[in-house]
């Protein structure tokens, strides 16, 4: 049963876990399917506000190739790189073609496992010009480990859950929102109160 119950906990798709949310309200396990429904959705709400994923994964990330030898990666921090292939072509069914290019060819900037929020980086050697390639493909694990999440994105996703859990209930608190229809009525409009905006700015995907 233990073994079971961890590996729930470790399969919820949340900022914080189950227990600690159910502990800040006051709750038991009757209103744990509300729970999870209520932290899953305030995660993914989280990430769609900031524009990246958190929680940390295994990536695959095809980069279009044009000769620029730095690449930017799409999600970070990046804590371990597992494979960059050079991408030459692609076969009549569309899948990619190319070969694994070897460590001593390229580095991540900065160094995996340094877990500041920053965009990574692919630095390519020069000689990865030379393979005529279309594209590089990178297979990367990113994102915050369940154990190192920042305080702050841990603090807007128990405000929002908890937020979005008032709304369910029917007791409105913060911004005006409604519970629209659905299944057993749940689903929610994607909004927030203006603190969780508050503590997301520093993790919003900064564009130029």
């Amino acid at each position: 049963m233990a073994t079971q119950e961890t590996e729930n906990r470790n399969s919820l798709y949340s900022l914080i876990p189950i227990e600690d949310f159910k502990a800040v309200l006051g709750i038991d396990d009757r209103e744990d399917k509300l729970s999870r429904f209520c932290l899953v959705t305030g995660t993914i709400t989280i990430e769609q506000y900031c524009k990246r994923k958190l929680l940390h994964k295994n990536y695959f990330e095809q980069i279009e190739f044009n000769g620029n030898l730095f690449l930017p990666l799409r999600e970070y921090p990046v804590s371990k790189f597992l494979a960059l292939y050079a991408v030459t072509g692609f076969d009549k069914h569309g899948q990619w073609m190319g070969e694994l290019v070897e460590p001593e060819f390229y580095r991540v900037v900065p160094d995996c496992g340094m877990e500041i929020d920053i965009p990574f980086s692919i630095e390519l050697s020069p000689a990865i010009s030379r393979l005529g390639c279309k594209a590089i493909r990178a297979v990367y694990l990113a994102g915050y480990r369940n154990k190192n999440i920042p305080a702050d994105l841990s603090a807007a996703c128990l405000e929002l859950a908890s937020w979005n859990m008032n709304r369910y209930r029917g007791r409105r608190i913060g911004m005006a929102g409604n519970v629209r229809g659905g299944k057993d009525g749940e689903r929610f409009e994607m909004s927030m109160p203006e603190n969780v905006k508050a503590l997301l700015e520093p993790y919003r995907r900064k564009t130029i």
